[in-house]
């Protein structure tokens, strides 16, 4: 394992807490203001930070009434955000299931170029009813259908991404040899379920390929991971958990014929922080009180499988409340699993796991100064929980600043983080370099 972490950050607007957009440094219109972006990614830099992350779901969210939902398309705004930075990856999501991967490998691709291979993509299989029926579907395809489409689309964008050998770009001005074409190589691919003739018009990424990254945790999400995933985001309540899905995690990799040390796991981790605990609890409450319970109540009993007519606030959940398996539930199985184990170790209300959750998606809270974060995420990193962490700031238009002003200094005097850039790409900041199948595009390869 290695002896320093890797940070990511969330640029979830207005933040984790969702309906942070009531409170004091932050804005109702920042989920679509471009400088709102620019100015975060800018501060994610200042903070030597790996990456950004951005979510996308392709449907207007279920809680409008509450709290803007995932706006802006990813791609499209980091690459505009990108485009003030040198070192930050961006990380976008894009479904396999609702694009095709010709359209998909040529976005990314794009992107990578643009930020001079600094990007990646976050591979989800988008389970919404609402989604499906964006894109002519009566319903969402079931669990099993969604992986195998994944599993073959990945394939043939990683083909796509590599069609193109290094050098394929000849560059000669005097015998106006622009690029070998022997050295393009179509995928001309003829799968079950896709069919892809190829290649692509754009040469190899400077990175040798955009980063892959992936967030589910049941079994297909496990396998999908365990074949692909450069990076993979993980949701986890305690330790243990944590622990055991990284290695689930390695020990995959290592059966597909992977270094299980090229593959990387980020748990997620909201953040409140605060010059004094005082103050930081101060800012966590001012927070709780924005979340709308009601909504929150229906998440919470679609999540962990109970019944929504009769949950109420001030039950209590034990895990011997909760369903004996995930498979079947239309969320999370990594939100799934971690709630068992922390309702196993002490029975909660739902009132008290939404306030825990942040009112959201069941990844761990920290409230407290910088240096009791940082406390907090050494004691992870070094029992072996974890590569790293996505920080998900509980909101964002303060939050993410407060991290990196407040936490980080920490870490780097710790020895635990770096204290300056070391690559341009993302894959050699996370030490993931694909060295041997990287192009030279840039003009001065060149001259």
């Amino acid at each position: 394992m290695s002896s320093q972490l890797h940070l990511n950050i969330s640029l979830l607007t207005p933040g984790h807490f969702r309906g942070a957009w009531r409170v004091e440094g932050n804005n109702p219109g920042d989920f679509v203001d471009p400088a709102h972006f620019r100015r975060l990614i800018r501060i994610a830099e200042r903070g030597h930070l790996d990456a950004v992350f951005v979510g996308d779901s392709p449907a207007l969210s279920s809680d409008i009434h509450h709290a803007p939902g995932l706006g802006l398309d990813p791609v499209v705004m980091l690459a505009d955000a990108a485009a003030g930075t040198e070192h930050i990856g961006v990380i976008a999501t894009g479904s396999s299931t609702y694009n095709d991967p010709y359209n998909l490998a040529r976005r990314y691709l794009s992107l990578d170029h643009l930020t001079g291979g600094r990007a990646g993509w976050n591979v989800v299989t988008t389970q919404h009813l609402a989604a499906s029926a964006n894109f002519g579907y009566s319903e969402p395809p079931d669990k099993d259908e969604r992986y195998r489409r994944a599993d073959e689309f990945v394939d043939v964008v990683t083909k796509l991404w590599d069609g193109w050998d290094p050098g394929a770009i000849i560059g000669d001005t005097e015998s106006g040899r622009f690029a070998d074409p022997d050295r393009i190589t179509p995928p001309d691919h003829r799968g079950p379920i896709l069919s892809v003739a190829g290649p692509l018009p754009l040469p190899r990424s400077p990175q040798g390929r955009p980063l892959i990254v992936q967030a589910g945790a049941s079994e297909g999400g496990l396998a999908l991971a365990g074949k692909y995933a450069d990076l993979v985001f993980s949701a986890a309540q305690t330790v243990d958990v944590a622990r055991n899905l990284r290695t689930d995690i390695r020990g995959r990799a290592a059966a597909n014929g992977r270094d299980p040390d090229r593959v990387k796991v980020s748990t997620g981790l909201i953040t409140v922080v605060g010059g004094t605990e005082s103050e930081a609890r101060r800012r966590e409450e001012e927070l709780r009180e924005t979340i709308p319970l009601e909504p929150a109540l229906r998440q919470l009993a679609g999540q962990l499988g109970l019944d929504p007519g009769r949950l109420r606030l001030d039950t209590v959940i034990s895990a011997d409340d909760l369903p004996g398996t995930a498979s079947s539930l239309p969320r999370s199985a990594g939100f799934f699993a971690s709630t068992r184990a922390l309702l196993a170790d002490e029975p909660l209300t739902a009132r008290q796991l939404i306030h825990k959750f942040a009112g959201g998606a069941g990844h761990q809270l920290a409230v407290g100064t910088g240096e009791q974060i940082a406390d907090r995420i050494e004691a992870w990193f070094r029992s072996g929980a974890t590569d790293g962490f996505t920080i998900m700031p509980g909101e964002v238009g303060t939050g993410l600043e407060a991290f990196v002003e407040q936490v980080v200094p920490h870490l780097v005097s710790r020895g635990l983080f770096r204290p300056e850039y070391t690559h341009r790409t993302l894959r050699g900041n996370l030490g993931l370099e694909v060295t041997e199948t990287a192009d030279r595009t840039r003009k001065e390869s060149f001259t």
